[in-house]
């Protein structure tokens, strides 16, 4: 029986061992906080799970927060054309749902001891992969400090980024009504960046996650640059200044008496650079260490898939692992094949929205779902298949057709 060691407790790591578990695979999780620490700290990240991920976690049977009650169904879409802003509406097949991870992580990670499994309290890194390897059949390293990502090494092809595109301020809010029906919003201020807006489940209760994703240089970068903890009345009214300015359609969501942070660690600010890694590192005595999650692909988040692209991967390792008797290369590289068109295309659809400046038919799409709603509707649903939805981006001659097909028919 295979004995498999996977580091880190993100949505990847946490993922794989149970579904490593319901396969009957030994398997020990390694974090480098207790379930207790990650209740008890800061605000991570705003992540929201599509219907596919959903559908995981009830095969998984740990679907502790149902869509009926928690979930939403739709994009709001808000694009700042100076005169001549649009707002329109994509809907979903199935709903999607957003849970503050401090309450999704120790819950899944509960249900994975209860279960029997073995939880490790440890902090490890890259000079520590080698040396787990040798008590393991195999190591799948998910996430941990950032020597692992230069462990694992760039790939330069899928990399096109040295440095963040966008600083980002999150936090969870409260103060405002939601729309009906329950939507993210995701609003655009030509040249200064997006607000993602997130009905979703905090510590603290309801809330909405706003994610700022902002343009270095532009008005809206004093989000990230102004800290949000030293005087957090000045922080609120900048925020609300914000929102008046650039992202009005969620401001009008706004009760201003009740705005406010849902409590002093909602917030987080920061800045990501993308980048892809190597699938694995193989060592001397032929074993390997294998990349998931944000340490194989770390994506900005301004379109909300790393989270859904991580626990995939967790699906495709757990999937390869229980067919497989030997872990070494060759199983390293039929994981990367298995996984490769879906974690790239994440990686690509992701890079080609954050860039600067857009593709020229990248805006061009978003006036056409001003236009059609069918158009919106199927870019919304192909944030569950991030294939499609890249083989529909990857170029304008694509992008166009696809704008073709949904035009109206002149009678």
């Amino acid at each position: 029986m295979s004995d498999i060691v996977v580091v880190g407790a993100g949505v990847s790591g946490v993922h794989l061992a149970l579904l490593l578990q319901q396969k009957g695979i030994p398997v020990t999780l390694i974090s480098d906080r207790s379930p207790e620490q990650i209740a008890g700290g800061r605000l991570p990240n705003s992540v929201a799970h599509h219907a596919v991920t959903i559908e995981r976690e009830r095969s998984l049977g740990v679907d502790h927060w149902p869509v009926e009650q928690y979930g939403y169904t739709c994009h709001y879409h808000y694009v700042g054309i100076p005169d001549n802003p649009l707002f329109y509406r994509g809907d979903f097949v199935s709903p999607s749902r957003a849970v503050d991870y401090r309450l999704y992580l120790p819950r899944l990670i509960q249900d994975f001891t209860d279960r029997g499994g073995e939880l490790r309290i440890d902090s490890i890194d890259a000079d520590g992969i080698e040396a787990l390897s040798q008590k393991h059949d195999l190591v799948v390293v998910s996430s941990g400090k950032a020597t692992m990502g230069e462990f694992f090494g760039t790939r330069a092809d899928k990399s096109p980024y040295s440095a963040p595109q966008r600083r980002l301020a999150v936090g969870l809010w409260s103060g405002l009504t939601p729309r009906e029906p329950h939507g993210v919003t995701l609003s655009l201020s030509l040249g200064h960046g997006e607000l993602i807006a997130i009905p979703i489940l905090g510590v603290n209760g309801p809330a909405t996650a706003l994610l700022f994703e902002n343009i270095p240089g532009g008005d809206l970068e004093v989000l990230a640059s102004t800290p949000a903890g030293e005087d957090p009345a000045a922080y609120r009214q900048l925020v609300l200044d914000k929102l008046r300015q650039h992202h009005p359609t969620v401001f009008e969501q706004v009760a201003e008496a009740d705005f406010a942070l849902t409590g002093p660690d909602d917030v987080l600010q920061g800045a990501v650079t993308p980048v892809m890694r190597n699938d694995f590192v193989e060592f001397g005595d032929g074993k390997i260490a294998l990349a998931m999650g944000d340490v194989h692909n770390t994506v900005d988040p301004v379109i909300g898939q790393g989270a859904n692209s991580a626990s995939y991967s967790a699906q495709v390792v757990a999937d390869t692992i229980a067919e497989s008797s030997e872990f070494g290369a060759a199983f390293g590289r039929l994981v990367a094949d298995r996984r490769r068109e879906r974690i790239e295309a994440v990686n690509d659809w992701t890079n080609a929205m954050i860039g600067l400046p857009p593709a020229d038919h990248i805006p061009q799409l978003l006036g056409a779902m001003s236009q059609s709603k069918p158009l919106a509707d199927e870019f919304t649903q192909n944030f569950n298949d991030p294939v499609a939805q890249w083989q529909l981006l990857s170029s304008p001659e694509a992008t166009f057709d696809w704008i073709g097909r949904h035009a109206p028919v002149a009678s």
